[in-house]
């Protein structure tokens, strides 16, 4: 949702995702929708793009790998 937040405008929500590996057609929906990021963050063009790797790789932390961390400690 951030991300989507972040890319404003539709021609650099478009070519972002298009860069991180959306479909084309996906990526043209999401980024000419007029949903807000919260309802765009759960479309199939923008998942396919922003997978959980592309976030790690990024430097975020996974909520459920602090669940698994706390819950199941070693």
């Amino acid at each position: 949702m951030c991300h989507l937040k972040q890319w404003r405008k539709p021609r650099t929500r478009i070519g972002n995702l298009i860069k991180l590996g959306a479909p084309r057609e996906q990526a043209i929906s999401v980024g000419l929708s007029c949903k807000g990021p919260w309802r765009l963050a759960k479309t199939f063009g923008s998942q396919g793009a922003l997978t959980n790797t592309y976030l790690k790789e990024q430097g975020l932390i996974s909520v459920l790998d602090l669940w698994v961390a706390f819950h199941y400690p070693k």
